[in-house]
């Protein structure tokens, strides 16, 4: 990108600017600039190729300096910076006044400068001093959010940027082409570039990256004080060590970046006074369920940041599958998801106590249970699957305080919309980028069309906004035109909030948890053939539900043994909801061996072992009316279809268009990439089954499809590599321990 790199300052941050820069073959020339005192750091940058020349400010030179030692590669200031194509400032923030003002004298119109301060009010301020009010335009403020416990130029790196955050915060006259120009330089480096204002970015700073370093700083001054300081040191463990690995950081530069950020924070330090004080009193008035709330909130807060952060990082997921083996022995998969998601909404809105067991414990079901905690609901555990939750009845939801992130669940997305259009306050759901892509519409209009607010994209995606509309929904007969568990769900839980009765109609039959439990919580909804109608006249009572394996993760396991020579299998506790059990008769219809066993009612649901066996499989043309009762499942049934003799052949499963991904296109290309004759159509495949190859395919981030390609691996010739296998946790995280257990020789990698 530039023919001449300028960097102030070449330690740490401004010494793996350089490396990358050089790296990324983003400079020709990299010339680092410091005081005298920084002498022997840019004599060492130069000597390890981290910089190609340098120069020594001699303004700064004091008596003590032998002048002799000082072999600078220009011989002016305006040397150094004469056609440098950018110039950044890498130094702490209580010197970049000073740099601005040596620069301005030589302020070149056609370069781009720029600095890496922590606190960019403090440096905008700075440059308008010294440029007499205004700030020039092709100064573009930025700030990487990159460190290490190690300073000088020893510690830099050129992977030091990758995958962090890098922040621009142009002024209202920063000239958008030096803009662009930064942004393509820090990508270039591997950083995720984000463009903020001033002042936001030194609040979010001071909240995720001041206050804490205050908070590491206090603990340890506060122990290394106490009289029995060895005592207390000898003892401390990983914890105290992992809180106050930041109090390891340079003194200065933090003293600098505190008195800079000052105003944004102090009322960060009185909010942390006060929560504290909160936490004392909790303790002294012996108020454990209270304490235990904020501890749960904070446990499960992170634990979304972690997963948005690790999403961020992109973090990449690949198996490998070797070819051949067999499933054998007995399993229970992980509890079913929607009645983990149902159970979540329905024990919240419900008047006492609601204990469940056999909850999944995945990031799809996990993003609900948080949009619960975020709105008031006190909820324990999961513990080993167990849950309390404490109800706060049907009108008792109190307003979040931020957006509700629901990560990849489409689920959580769709119902939520119904059951938030009839509260009292105003809510915003958003999601990951998967879940950002899919359609909405499907329930917003019907919604509208009951008196709710609620808006969209232009593209009728989310992020979902919607006003308050207690007291306002109405009830309506609603035909839905296309057969969707979500959609009937959405309405009927806004049909709990709205005056009137409302009426579900749908085209052929769908799961009908949300009507199951619905009654199991004692409230009243009715059911005429397809219609499913409810009214307001009715509250939960709370229950205790026991959630049963989920048949849509059962389904890997059925087409796996299925389709492997030597196969036998029993999956335990199987949930058999005759609207879930689409699955069983397909493969039964193209020859599986599947044997229902112990059947039994739990909490409402059906419930019964799943023994199958190896049986060769034929092709079919798979009943238009199976397909609702086992949407979920058809990725892993098109390879049981690529095994099978014949043809099978799909329609009436439009849907399948719009899940995760577009699943009969991933399906449809990966399975051709095995070598298998699978030909997609507007609703669905057809496919000539016999042989599996190997290759390399891409789930395109959906865990149905990744799960699926991985079972192909039964009856492939030769490895499989599955790529973008990361949401697999959204649904069944225990996946590829449980299926190695069991026979299928899959790695998991990470990157």
């Amino acid at each position: 990108m530039f023919d001449k790199l300028c960097i102030f300052g070449v330690g740490l941050i401004g010494g793996s600017i350089a490396r990358a820069a050089k790296a990324n073959g983003l400079a020709k020339t990299v010339v680092g600039i410091g005081r005298v005192q920084d002498a022997n750091n840019l004599i060492l940058a130069k000597k390890l190729g981290i910089i190609d020349r340098y120069y020594i400010d001699e303004a700064n030179l004091s008596d003590s300096w032998n002048h002799s030692g000082v072999a600078n590669d220009y011989p002016s200031f305006c040397d150094a910076v004469d056609q440098a194509d950018c110039v950044v400032i890498a130094t702490p923030v209580a010197s970049i006044e000073v740099i601005l003002s040596s620069l301005k004298a030589n302020w070149s119109p056609s370069t781009i400068y720029t600095d890496v301060g922590s606190t960019k009010g403090s440096v905008v301020e700075a440059a308008q001093r010294v440029f007499e009010g205004k700030v020039p335009s092709n100064f573009v403020p930025a700030h990487p959010i990159a460190g290490a416990e190690k300073s000088g130029v020893q510690a830099s790196l050129c992977d030091l940027f990758v995958n962090k955050r890098l922040v621009i915060t142009p002024l209202a006259d920063t000239n958008p082409g030096a803009v662009q120009s930064i942004q393509v330089f820090w990508q270039g480096m591997g950083a995720m570039v984000s463009i903020m204002d001033v002042q936001r970015h030194d609040a979010v700073l001071a909240a995720t990256s001041h206050l804490p370093h205050i908070l590491a700083f206090a603990l340890v001054d506060m122990l290394g004080h106490q009289d029995e300081q060895s005592e207390i040191l000898n003892y401390a463990a990983g914890g105290f060590r992992d809180f106050t690995r930041i109090a390891s950081s340079d003194p200065t530069m933090w003293r600098d970046i505190c008195t800079a950020n000052k105003k944004e924070i102090i009322p960060l330090l009185q909010q942390t006074k006060a929560q504290l004080d909160k936490i004392q009193h909790l303790l002294e008035i012996g108020d454990d369920q209270q304490l235990f709330s904020i501890f749960a909130y904070a446990n499960t807060a992170r634990q979304r940041f972690l997963n948005q952060f690790e999403g961020n990082m992109s973090k990449s997921i690949t198996f490998q599958v070797q070819p051949g083996g067999s499933l054998q022995g007995e399993a229970r998969v992980p509890g079913d998801k929607s009645m983990s998601h149902r159970s979540i909404m329905l024990g919240s809105l419900a008047e006492g106590v609601t204990h469940v067991t056999g909850f999944l414990v995945a990031e799809d079901a996990l993003a609900t249970l948080q949009a619960f905690r975020d709105m008031g609901v006190e909820i324990e555990g999961p513990i080993n699957g167990c849950l309390t939750i404490h109800g706060v009845g049907k009108h008792g939801l109190k307003a979040p305080k931020n957006e509700l992130y629901l990560g990849n669940s489409g689920t959580s997305m769709r119902l939520l919309s119904g059951l938030l259009a009839g509260q009292p306050f105003n809510s915003v759901l958003t999601g990951d980028k998967s879940l950002s892509g899919r359609p909405m519409k499907r329930v917003t209009e019907p919604l509208k069309a009951m008196g709710a607010d609620i808006k969209t994209t232009e593209q009728g995606t989310a992020p979902l906004y919607i006003a308050g509309r207690a007291g306002q929904l109405h009830g309506i007969d609603y035909v839905m035109p296309m057969a969707s568990a979500q959609v009937k769900s959405c309405l009927l839980l806004a049909g709990m909030y709205a005056t009137g009765v409302t009426r579900v109609t749908e085209p052929a039959p769908t799961r009908d948890h949300t009507e199951r439990m619905l009654n199991g919580f004692s409230y009243p909804v009715t059911r005429e053939g397809s219609t499913a109608t409810i009214s307001a006249e009715g509250q939960l009572t709370a229950t205790d539900i026991d959630v049963p394996s989920d048949i849509s993760s059962a389904a890997f396991f059925l087409v796996g043994a299925s389709i492997a020579p030597g196969s036998d299998l029993l999956l335990k506790h199987v949930g058999i909801n005759p609207t879930r059990t689409g699955v069983i008769d397909i493969l039964r219809l193209m020859g599986a061996k599947i044997d229902v066993l112990n059947e039994r009612v739990v909490g409402g649901e059906p419930v019964a072992d799943l023994h199958v066996v190896y049986s060769p499989l034929k092709g079919i043309d798979i009943p238009e009316e199976l397909v609702p009762l086992a949407i979920d499942e058809f990725p892993v049934l098109f390879v049981a279809a690529a095994v099978a003799e014949g043809q099978t052949r799909l329609s009436g499963a439009e849907e399948l268009r719009v899940k995760e991904s577009d699943r009969i296109q991933v399906m449809a290309d990966g399975l051709q990439i095995l070598g298998v004759d699978a030909q997609p159509t507007a609703d669905g495949m057809v496919i000539q089954g016999g042989s599996i190859g190997g290759g390399v395919v891409t789930s395109h981030g959906d865990h149905r499809c990744a799960m699926s390609f991985s079972i192909a691996g039964l009856r492939a010739s030769a490895p499989i590599t599955v790529l973008d296998c990361a949401n697999v946790n959204t649904s069944f995280p225990e996946f590829k321990d449980l299926v190695k257990n069991l026979g299928l020789n899959l790695v998991s990698e990470e990157s």
